[in-house]
């Protein structure tokens, strides 16, 4: 219980900041409905960052696991394994900005961004700055500082939304009254652009605040390690990639499986705003690998480290419950913070939300190819569900629109899940004890019924009843996992 109190602590640090800084940007999704005008404007931002998540994917490509992989081998120092791999981040990043500044023209009119070659330039250069950024976090991780991590993301956050208000909202204000004070810098006709330099900004920002990690250090660079770890690492890429294109892959091909590019953009464009609702899902999730990853490499050499692998994928399952129920309960109150004109792609949220689950449980199982070097059953793994996410996009898409892909997504990592729970049965048994999940995430099915189906027309009285069946969740797991645990009424204390 001792570990599951420290990986609880971690999460929640990693977790506040995540969900503080994913709160935090996804109050520029309303604004930005309202400052970029029509939904398509905003479908840009959606599909310019879908390539921004995929290609970050490639150019981190597995050394984040990798770096924890050898840096807790009793026979690697993880100063040395830290320096290798930054020094071939760093290599690898500068080639991809330069190549794409030499063939800039052709890639932008690839994308359908002839006319904004800026913007995609803008993309590339963040996306290799985040990518080198990506192992100074890392080692954050690794050394067990959260709360530097966190205030660094945080901090990042932060410059992006102060950028993101000065281009989008003071500068045009400015501009109207007295143009002669900005007319040096601002341009009010780039529009989208001053998205991506907000983020430019603020990823520059970060790499200041880095450098204590990153100059400060005797870089010693060990190529015969940096081949193991390219060979460790280069299969979890794929897995990886497939990930990320499930959740970005729909967003790139919209507009062109829509009759029009212009008709796929409006809609991408309300696809993507609905799809940030499910976005607290993805907040939990994301906290728990930050925590999870350097917990589970460093807990395996104790005896009963499977065990403990056990309860974490046992407490998360719970707690995913209990956020999915959260979320769709108050839906009512949650469509409102995003534009009316963008509310009929709401159906979508329970999908997406089931979907950040079985991507949080692949990550939880992925653990045993990670741990037996057995990684390229991940690619494996991987490819199939990428087979999936084409094939129903291309397939299904120009049918019914974006709830395809969303449902796309939803097989896919379904089946990603339990393909991959099939194969760490043979190769690394880890005792889950799949009676009491199901268990909890029947009761689970059994309250969103009652919650959802329940017609009741006062918003408040439906609020009122569906926050008693989210406490009737809780009452129920306090039962099951604490029933030794009693609450002493003359002290107000708890004790066992």
């Amino acid at each position: 219980m001792a570990d599951m109190k420290r990986l609880a602590k971690e999460t929640a640090i990693y977790g506040m900041s995540s969900i503080v800084g994913r709160f935090l940007n996804w109050g520029l999704s309303p604004f930005y409905t309202y400052v970029l005008g029509t939904p398509a404007d905003f479908g840009m931002v959606g599909e310019l960052y879908a390539w921004t998540a995929i290609l970050l994917v490639l150019l981190t490509y597995g050394m984040e696991t990798g770096f924890f992989r050898y840096a807790n081998k009793s026979d690697v120092q993880p100063q040395v394994a830290y320096t290798s791999i930054m020094s071939i981040l760093l290599l690898t990043s500068s080639l991809f900005v330069l190549i794409l500044s030499l063939f800039l023209p052709s890639i932008a009119g690839f994308l359908g961004y002839a006319e904004h070659k800026e913007f995609v330039w803008m993309m590339g250069a963040i996306v290799a700055l985040d990518a080198f950024t990506a192992l100074p976090f890392a080692w954050l991780r690794f050394e067990k500082r959260p709360l530097k991590f966190a205030y660094l993301k945080l901090g990042m956050i932060f410059v992006n939304i102060f950028f993101n208000l000065f281009f989008l909202w003071i500068c045009p204000k400015i501009y109207s009254q007295n143009p002669q004070w900005i007319d040096w810098f601002y341009r009010p006709d780039f529009g989208v652009g001053y998205v991506f330099v907000a983020n430019g900004l603020s990823s520059v920002a970060v790499l200041l605040a880095l450098l204590p990690q990153i100059i400060q250090k005797v870089w010693k660079i060990d190529f015969r390690l940096i081949k193991s770890v390219l060979h460790y690492s280069i299969p979890l890429m794929w897995l990886g990639l497939a990930g990320i294109m499930n959740q970005s892959l729909d967003k790139v091909l919209l507009k062109h499986l829509y009759g029009s590019a212009e008709a796929g953009m409006h809609q991408l464009g309300i696809y993507t705003a609905c799809f940030k609702i499910g976005v607290v899902m993805m907040m939990f999730t994301q906290a728990f690998r930050y925590a999870y990853e350097p917990f589970v490499f460093s807990k395996q050499k104790e005896v009963d480290h499977t065990k403990t692998y056990a309860q974490a994928m046992h407490f998360y399952v719970i707690f995913s419950v209990f956020v999915f129920l959260g979320v769709m309960y108050y839906l009512d109150l949650l469509q409102y913070l995003i534009r009316a004109d963008y509310r009929e792609g709401l159906i979508i949220v329970p999908v997406v939300l089931l979907c950040y689950i079985f991507q949080g449980i692949t990550f939880n199982l992925s653990f045993w190819y990670k741990l037996t070097d057995r990684t390229q059953w991940g690619a494996y793994i991987s490819i199939l569900g990428l087979v999936v996410t084409v094939l129903g996009n291309l397939i299904f898409v120009p049918m019914y629109g974006y709830i395809a892909s969303a449902w796309t997504s939803f097989l896919c990592f379904l089946g990603m899940m339990l393909v991959s729970w099939w194969l760490g049965r043979t190769y690394y048994p880890i005792p889950y004890n799949l009676i009491l999940l199901g268990r909890y995430v029947l009761v689970g099915a059994l309250l969103y019924m009652a919650g959802m189906w329940m017609p009741i027309d006062s918003v408040v009285l439906r609020m009122l009843y569906r926050s008693f069946l989210l406490l009737l969740f809780l009452l129920y797991v306090w039962r099951r996992e604490f029933p030794d645990l009693k609450w002493k009424r003359s002290t107000g204390s708890v004790h066992l």
